[in-house]
């Protein structure tokens, strides 16, 4: 796998916006969308996970709802392998399978078409998101693309939110690759 260099890893942390007390007091929001603003960081990021995937025979790739969305499609068409979304209850079309997972104060869930992975037996399946923070999400999405018959091979995200312990969570379940630790 190729490494980002500090000077890489301080460029692309220079270019995502700190928002205080965002959504509640207390909060330090990482905004990635000055990241997705600048063109010359996201392009560089991309050929980064690029270089990193291409030749991992990955069958494709799920995102998870929103951001994971938008990393996923790009390296999926970068690397020329299919795109499925993983979504909130009732946003998908078609029929879905779900996943429960805990929050703080009650549960969520997510789900994902049951036929996401369809003409490939034993697909080989890269989940992508913006973040980990507690990795209730991702270990749920984990969860849900090995229900379908899938193989979730890696999890990756831009950002590993170290103090909240979500990457060794869902490191349970696949193999984990962090762009930027913090």
């Amino acid at each position: 796998m190729e490494n980002l260099t500090q000077k890489e890893k301080n460029y692309l942390l220079s270019t995502i916006r700190d928002v205080k007390d965002f959504p509640k007091p207390g909060i330090i929001f990482k905004d990635i969308t000055t990241l997705l603003n600048n063109k010359d960081a996201f392009n560089f990021l991309m050929s980064h996970l690029a270089k990193v995937y291409k030749d991992k025979n990955i069958d494709f790739i799920a995102g998870i709802e929103s951001r994971g969305f938008i990393f996923g499609a790009a390296l999926a068409a970068k690397i020329n392998i299919p795109f499925v979304p993983i979504r909130k209850p009732k946003k998908l079309p078609y029929i879905t399978i779900s996943q429960k997972y805990s929050l703080e104060y009650g549960f969520d869930e997510i789900e994902i078409h049951i036929d996401a992975f369809s003409g490939v037996k034993n697909a080989k399946v890269l989940l992508i998101d913006d973040l980990i923070a507690t990795g209730g999400t991702a270990k749920a999405a984990v969860e849900l693309i090995n229900q379908t018959n899938a193989k979730c091979i890696e999890a990756c995200f831009l950002i590993n939110l170290k103090d909240f312990g979500g990457a060794k969570k869902v490191a349970e379940t696949t193999k984990i690759y962090s762009v930027l630790e913090v």
